[in-house]
């Protein structure tokens, strides 16, 4: 079974040696998605977990949607924080963001969240997701 690499400009272009993302089969691999703007190539809301969260969701929505899949289709989200003070404010706008995208009723996907360094200094969150299509 052949992989398809998934891009789209509705996204920040990948800044190193990797897919935004790739489909196999129904499943389909989005990358760590950080707070970028597509549009300036800017990292935005500097200090502020839960914009930046609300941006890194949007980018990762717009590659899977890129790929044929919703925010539905997604089993796993991972949540990459530098701290633990940021949970709360980042938990608040996923939440927010997953009953925006996720019918009612519908499975909520998987999440694991760790505490790590990020590429860049202004990076407060990185998300990547897993998705499967029916």
């Amino acid at each position: 079974m052949a992989s398809t690499s998934v891009s789209t400009t509705a996204a920040p272009a990948p800044a190193h040696f990797f897919s935004q993302g790739v489909r196999r089969g129904n499943m389909l691999q989005v990358s760590g998605q950080g707070p970028m703007d597509p549009a300036t190539n800017q990292y935005v809301a500097e200090g502020d977990v839960a914009e930046q969260t609300r941006r890194t969701l949007a980018n990762v929505k717009a590659i899977l949607e890129a790929g044929g899949a919703s925010v539905a289709d997604v089993l796993m989200f991972r949540v990459y924080l530098t701290t633990r003070d940021d949970f709360c404010p980042m938990n608040e706008a996923y939440g927010a963001f997953i009953a925006e995208n996720v019918p009612e009723g519908a499975p909520l996907p998987c999440r694991t969240t760790v505490f790590v360094d990020l590429p860049h200094e202004v990076m407060l969150v990185e998300i990547d997701a897993l998705a499967v299509l029916d």
